[in-house]
Order: structure tokens, then sequence, then C-alpha cells
């Protein structure tokens, strides 16, 4: 069982809270990157979606996270790439 519950207690969430925070997340990346597949084949179409999700899943994680982490402290867990 520890397994399911040890990282959501590290960011100060249960596991059905995680489950429901992550599948949000995990949507709206679906969401944003259809969106960059229909902006690459029609250029004039969701010129800024993609960048719009990113900006506000990062705003959402910090603002979520403020309570229990140092900025510095929630972007240590994170590989940035883009």
């Amino acid at each position: 069982m520890r397994i399911f519950t040890e990282h959501p207690a590290t960011i100060g969430e249960t596991y059905s809270q995680h489950f429901i925070h992550a599948s949000g997340f995990g949507l709206s990346m679906l969401t944003g990157g259809f969106a960059c597949l229909a902006h690459a084949i029609f250029p004039w179409v969701c010129e800024k979606t993609g960048s719009n999700m990113i900006r506000k899943l990062y705003r959402s994680m910090v603002t979520n996270r403020a309570d229990i982490a140092t900025l510095d402290e929630v972007e240590s867990h994170f590989d940035w790439v883009i």
C-alpha cells in the first residue's frame, strides 16, 4: 500500500487527491499536445494554445504547492526540457 501513498504524502495529498490532480494535468497535457499537432499541420490554428497550457499548468502546480514547498523545491522535482 505504501507504494500508492508515499509520493502523494510528500506533496500533502492523499492517493485520491493525487489521482484527481494528476489525471487533470494529464488530460490538460494531452489537450495541449493535440493543439500543438493541429498547429503543426495548420499553422493558423491554435497559435498560442500549447504555450498557454504550459503556463497554466506551471502556475497551477506552483500555486497549489506553495504552502508546502518553495519554488526551488518544486522545480527540483522536474527536468525542464522546454
